[in-house]
């Protein structure tokens, strides 16, 4: 591993060495916060109680103060500690300091930046940097292109000895990662939760490096050290001290368990409790001021984690005799800290800013330099590199980001050819007569059709890496411009490949015009319809804060476009009220586009059944006693310039109008999108804590009954665990890499065991090991449990708190445990007892007060300490025989780390063992050990045995052995630092531990532990996979899914919202249909379209349904709560009710609209065909989503499955008459869309009495002496349609005389089919369901267990 260098990081460079330095001053700072009216979880009845509408209306809310009159100054050079517990309000300080005030009401007081103020500091908003806690980044890039990227956009224009952009980056690059430790990271992925890449601390220190990367004169940090080790966390804090005495930053910094080598760095601290300062002066002063005050400091503690433990009641200690004489509340220290003699003297030191113009002038100098300018303009940009070198950048980066994610790139593709080949058999070889008419323009609107679908998937995308964009934006890395322009550049490379496979197979196989120029008109319209639709829906998730409202109108517009894209309907067709829309759609411009250029200089042969009469008896060619049906045909020719003018007023002068305005609109949706991404705020703010509705805040339950006596007395087995020899082999590159190396160990009931390393040393990989989390790779060596095999019940009997703590957000803490305690406790333990159980932790974990409320997400429901605490319940409920957790206090501050470590002890006092990584513990944390297992890297054994009293015994085995511990320093920092070799004489500790008499020791107790439980004859072996059966596993999780799509109002109300809405569209777009020939053809759009529905609901589906199977794959399978049937069988069942909702508003709001029969037995049988389809489109869209690794590749499948399977083999794109052999004997008749739509059409159309309109009727003459009906009375015998006057001579004939005729050409033969086909819809649905069974399975993997060599 590279171990942190000594060196300080310069990339500064301007004229005459002039150095960018600025003074923080900020005066009597206070912060408002919208207070929430009730803090109560919204339902879905809660969100439409009109009560809420009108007291938004008011105005009148009341205001939350998070941070009251805080004043400081902070000097080029200097560094400040901020301090206070969580909700004290430091982030918000931080967050003001950076000028960063969007997410708050209201901020009084102010803040200087050298002489600027606030708003005269936007100018330079990238030298003013701010780093928040949470580590986002693309995962799908290697740590040397994520650092590339931020110094590309930081090059200054001077450079030292003319060095060039590339070698500038490079080096910088280098110093940077070297300075940080983790320069052999730079061709590691960065990574995240689901794609392995570099370490959780490694991954925090990228998040460090980008914005030393900015090199800005004023840095504030949040919580920088988080999921760091002690020593890399010191490290970190003498290269901030570096940082700001060599090169003269203003640094402000808050951290949660700062270790005493870490807060001696700073100058200053500001401590604060309930957004009040109760002290700001010199660091040096700031234990001794508390002290003087009657505060005592423990031996050993961290003074960091003492300054803000004196407001806690619970946790402050007390000098004897001034209990009484010490303040208790915020405002009581914040009194006497503004009496004290320390707050006077700060005040006077202030620098006034008024005499720190020089600052900015020289601020300014040094950023024109950068940008080789002679000076600023009034409003310059606040970015050092040009729009250009922006837009480059951001290129760049989205190729490796595009080449990074193969898998979808290539399904895009893959998908786009397989789409071609079925839509090009679809259309094989059309002819050059009528018989395509009706399919010509099927084969060119499909393209349009296909990429519409294909381009939805654009609004999942843009929701994934808007935090970095955010947090770019306010780094001053580029323009949310450049980024756009860089996604829509690299969109077309992308879109050149897809379409060229797609027009290149489908023009071909379909036969269009052979004509060079004709193709390339095509395919250059299609190529730019596609990119238009791509940047639309973007542009939607730009100017959308929620995705549920994104995917809403995402569903709307997919619905619009397509009804009015010219196809369905013709643009004279339309109604007047809904004309407009057609304008407005850029596919209905390509439609246009792509017909005239086909149409316009062919000539189509009019062929029966469209040239009438025919049969024995009549004319077999062109005679003036026969008529084409078809508009603008002339005799038995068909014009087709004359066809798209008479039926769609279509002109070939319009094709390259078509193409401009497709092209406007794009630039268009390319402004929209980076206007709303623009003025896209960053999130922020204070947390609030959510209730469920109906709930009380508090209880106070003092009584205790028998049940609840019988549960606290009934423990889990004592159980001692012991592991030898553990071995861990990952596929890395081609070849094996081991991850763990000849690991012992074991932990005794009634001990707690830390496990300890520096970052990277295998930790984590140990802990999945153990618990049999990991479902790849190769495990050797032994895991027992009281001497035997883990058996089948060892991961449910055994709790595992992961460093995520992973829970449904809509659950109460209360509820939360419940499930867990119901499902995962034996099934033979009666439930009262469960519950009382429950009670009983609740009281452990001091959970009473919060077990009402939500759990929710960070930011809206419960803390992180908060977080952890349940998450602990929730495993403690089970009464698990071995506890496991994960960096527990990672994250927290000095008090909630100690709560946490109070409560394991608890556990441990009673019998509980537990195994526990940890870093940065305090001495007062260390020493609640009992014993510590220490790795190296390479997941190699260091040390493995008891710490002793005050540490003792570890630390005097170290001392042995040539590394004595200071007295003052911290015994957890000493070893970590001891074995990452930054010692003066290096040392091989694993080599020393291999030789030590205390390894020989540890082995023998391990032996003997295992013999001892091998002896137990007692022992019964739990048989049980799970605890309960699977129907109680599958209404347990029904329960639960029901209660958290009640308190999911967003995401049932958008799909309600987005069926009444396209209901209504659709029922006045078919407004009232009429009975004449086009009408009939109106009757099948409109069901048609009722299978639009869906994309936009599966869109939004499947985030929520991957949301779900997230929770159950990364905690509740492997702790086997419950079984993978359990969870899909919920999934279906709670999702029904709102289905047939929907389909019940669907039906309401589109049938009598558009006219159809009221007749109860057939709007009966199509309301309960709509409903089985509601079934039917969730079902394939679960089945997608449990097989798919995240939303985007869900829903770039969507259009695959949905275009490609089923919209094109149902009978209505091409008729099943003139369907390809191939596809019509056999994928016709597996398609559910099929019978979806004869169980719809048939009802609707079998009844109709046809009457053409005059512009419908098929005119010719008849034959001299003979009139209209003896001529035509052969062919009505056997063909269908009627004549408007049969004793006229002028023939006007009509093609249909009853609906039936019209159903029968899409294989409907008799009425009875339409029922036929709802039951066989209705088995589809069951199928599908299955589907989504089967697709789990698959997914399913089984974890691994160790395995002898």
């Amino acid at each position: 591993m590279d171990t942190p260098s000594s060196g300080t990081i310069d990339l500064e460079h301007g004229e005459a060495g002039l150095r960018k330095r600025l003074t923080l001053t900020f005066r009597s700072v206070s912060v408002h916060v919208t207070a929430p009216d009730a803090a109560l979880g919204d339902t879905l009845l809660s969100v439409a109680d009109p009560r809420q509408f009108l007291g938004f209306l008011k105005g009148s809310r009341p205001k939350r103060t998070i941070l009251k009159d805080v004043s400081g100054q902070v000097k080029p050079g200097e560094m400040l500690l901020v301090l206070g517990r969580p909700g004290s309000g430091c982030t918000s300080l931080l967050r003001v300091l950076s000028n960063d005030r969007e997410s708050f009401d209201e901020v009084i007081g102010e803040t200087r930046y050298g002489s600027m103020d606030h708003v005269a500091a936007r100018r330079f908003r990238q030298q003013i940097m701010f780093n928040n806690e949470d580590d986002v980044h693309f995962p799908t890039l290697t740590v040397n292109r994520t650092m590339k990227f931020a110094l590309r956009n930081k090059v200054p224009r001077e450079r030292p000895d003319g060095q060039g952009s590339k070698e500038f980056v490079q080096e910088q690059r280098d110093n940077i990662l070297s300075a940080l430790g983790i320069r052999h990271t730079t061709k590691t992925l960065v990574g995240n939760e689901f794609i392995r890449g570099v370490s959780g601390g490694e991954r925090k220190r990228v998040s460090l490096a980008e914005v030393i990367a900015g090199q800005s004169p004023i840095q504030v940090w949040d919580n920088p050290t988080r999921g760091l080790d002690s020593k890399t966390a010191v490290e970190f804090a003498r290269l901030l001290r570096r940082e700001a005495d060599m090169n003269q930053k203003t640094m402000v910094a808050t951290m949660y368990q700062a270790g005493n080598g870490i807060y001696n760095e700073f100058d200053q601290v500001l401590v604060l409790a309930d957004g009040r300062v109760t002290y700001y002066g010199p660091r040096q002063l700031a234990k001794s001021y508390f002290e003087d005050m009657g505060f005592v400091c423990p031996k050993g503690a961290n003074v960091a984690d003492f300054l803000t433990s004196v407001t806690v009641l619970t946790e402050r200690i007390v000098r004897p005799g001034m209990e009484d004489k010490v303040p208790s509340t915020a405002e009581e220290f914040e009194a006497r800290y503004r009496q004290s003699d320390i707050h006077q003297k700060a005040m006077e030191g202030f620098d006034p800013p008024e005499k720190l113009t020089h600052e900015v002038d020289e601020l300014t100098a040094a950023v024109a330099s950068e940008k080789r300018k002679r000076h600023l303009p009034r409003s310059p940009s606040v970015y050092t590199t040009s729009l250009w070198e922006q837009i480059q950048a951001c290129t760049i980066r989205q190729f490796q980001i595009m080449a990074g994610d193969r898998l979808s790139l290539i399904i895009k593709v893959v998908s786009a050819i397989l789409q071609a080949l079925v839509c090009g058999s679809l259309f094989y070889n059309l002819k050059d007569d009528s018989s395509s008419i009706f399919l010509r323009p099927g084969a060119l609107f499909f393209p349009v059709l296909y990429f519409l679908l294909e381009s939805m998937s654009e609004t999942t995308a843009s929701f994934m890496g808007r935090p970095i964009l955010s947090r770019q934006k306010r780094f001053g890395f580029y323009r949310p411009t450049a980024f756009c322009i860089a996604n829509a550049i690299t969109d077309i490379p992308v879109v050149l490949v897809q379409v060229s496979c797609f027009c290149i197979i489908l023009y071909f196989m379909a036969a269009l015009q052979m004509d060079a120029g004709r193709f390339f008109t095509y395919w250059i319209i299609v190529i730019a319809n596609t990119l238009c639709f791509m940047q639309m829906f973007r542009a939607v998730g730009a100017l959308c804060k929620r995705f549920g409202n994104a995917s809403k109108i995402t569903g709307l517009l997919s619905t619009i476009f397509f009804v009015y894209g010219g196809y369905l309907i013709p643009y004279e067709k339309m109604h007047v009220w809904f004309r407009w829309i057609f304008y407005l759609n850029p596919g209905a411009y390509a439609f246009e586009a792509l017909m005239a250029n086909e149409f316009v200089g062919k000539s189509l042969q009019c062929v029966q059944p469209d040239y009438i009469p025919y049969g024995s008896g009549y004319p077999g060619s062109e005679s003036p006693y026969r008529g084409c049906s078809i508009p603008g045909s002339e005799g038995d020719v068909i014009l087709g310039a004359a066809y798209i003018r008479a039926q769609y007023n279509y002109s070939w002068h319009h094709i390259w109008r078509s193409f401009g305005v497709i092209i406007g609109f794009w630039v268009f949706f390319i402004v929209l999108t980076a206007l709303g991404l623009e003025l896209l705020n960053s999130q922020g703010g204070s947390s609030v804590l959510l209730y469920k509705r109906g709930s009380q805040k508090t209880r106070s339950e003092d009584t205790t009954t028998p049940v609840q006596e019988a549960a606290r007395a009934s423990h889990a087995k004592q159980s001692t665990f012991t592991w030898h020899d553990l071995d861990y082999h990952v596929p890395y590159q081609g070849q094996k890499k081991q991850l763990l190396d000849k690991v012992f160990g074991f932990v005794k009931p009634g001990n707690l065991v830390a496990l300890m390393g520096c970052s990277g040393a295998g930790k984590t990989t140990l802990l999945d090991v153990l618990a049999q989390r990991k479902d790849s790779g190769e495990i050797y060596g032994s895991i027992l449990i009281d001497g035997r095999p883990q058996g089948i019940s060892f991961q449910r009997t055994t709790g595992y708190c992961e460093q995520m703590d992973v829970h449904e957000p809509t659950a109460t803490v209360r509820e939360a445990l419940v499930f867990s305690a119901l499902l995962r406790q034996p099934a033979h333990v009666p439930r009262e007892e469960k519950l009382a159980y429950v009670d009983h932790i609740i009281d452990l974990l001091e959970l009473r007060d919060i077990s009402d409320a939500l759990i929710g997400v960070p930011g809206a429901g419960l803390s992180i300490e908060q977080r952890k605490r349940v998450t602990l319940g929730v495993e403690l409920v089970a009464k698990p025989t071995l506890l496991f957790l994960d960096e527990p206090t990672s994250g927290l501050d000095g008090q909630s780390a100690y709560n946490i470590i109070r409560f394991l002890r608890k556990l441990v006092d009673g019998g509980q063992a537990v195994l526990c990584t940890i870093h940065q513990p305090s001495a007062v944390l260390f020493e609640a050990f009992d014993s510590l297992l220490l790795l190296a890297r390479g997941g190699k054994m260091a040390y493995f045995g008891e710490t002793g009293k005050d540490s003792q015994t570890v630390l005097d085995y170290f001392a042995r052995h040539g590394a004595p511990c200071p007295p003052d320093e911290n015994p957890a920092e000493h070893i970590v630092e001891v074995i990452q070799g930054n010692t003066d004489k290096p040392i091989d500790w694993v080599q020393v531990w291999n030789e030590s008499e205390e390894k020989q020791r540890a082995l023998a107790q391990l032996q003997t532990l295992n013999a001892r439980g091998k002896a137990d004859a007692d022992y019964v072996e739990d048989t049980a996979d799970y605890a309960t059966s699977k129907w109680f596993q599958f209404t347990m999780v029904t329960k639960r899914l029901m209660v958290q799509l009640w308190r999911s109002p967003d995401y049932v109300w958008n799909k309600v919202i987005l069926h009444v809405f396209a209901a209504l569209f659709s029922g006045f777009t078919f407004w009232k249909i009429g009975d004449g020939a086009f009408d009939l053809q109106l009757r099948l759009f409109a069901i048609f379209n009722f299978i639009f529905v869906a994309p936009g609901c599966i869109n939004q589906m499947q985030p929520f349904f991957l949301h779900n199977r997230d929770i159950f794959e990364a905690r509740e399978k492997k702790s086997k709560i419950y079984h993978w049937l359990a969870f899909i069988g919920a999934q279906t069942v709670s999702e029904i009710p709102y289905l047939i909702l929907c389909a019940t508003l669907y039906f309401a709001c589109w049938y009598f609209t558009a006219g159809f029969p009221t007749t109860a037995s057939i709007s009966g049988h199509m309301y309960l065909q709509m409903i089985f389809y509601e079934f039917l489109y969730t079902s394939i869209g679960q089945g997608i989503a449990a097989y798919a690794p995240n939303e985007y590749f869900a829903a770039v499948m969507n259009p695959v499955l949905i275009g490609a399977g089923l919209v094109s083999f149902c009978g209505v794109v091409v008729p099943f008459s003139q369907m390809q052999p191939f596809w019509r004997d056999w994928l016709y008749y597996l398609d559910p869309f099929t019978y979806l739509v004869g169980g719809l059409l048939g009802e609707v159309l079998w009844d109709v009495e046809v009457r053409c309109d005059p512009s419908e009727l098929v005119r010719f003459r008849a034959p001299l002496g003979q009139t209209c009906g003896e001529y035509m009375a052969a062919f009505l015998a056997e063909k269908p349609g009627y004549l408007v006057d049969g004793n006229a001579t002028a023939c006007e004939f009509c093609q249909y005389s009853t609906g039936a005729d019209y159903a029968r050409t899409f294989n409907l033969k008799e009425r009875y089919y339409s029922w036929r086909d709802t039951g066989i819809t209705a088995l589809f649905c069951v199928s599908s369901y299955a589907m989504v069974f089967l697709m789990m399975k698959l997914r399913s993997k089984k974890t691994k267990s160790a395995r002898s060599e």
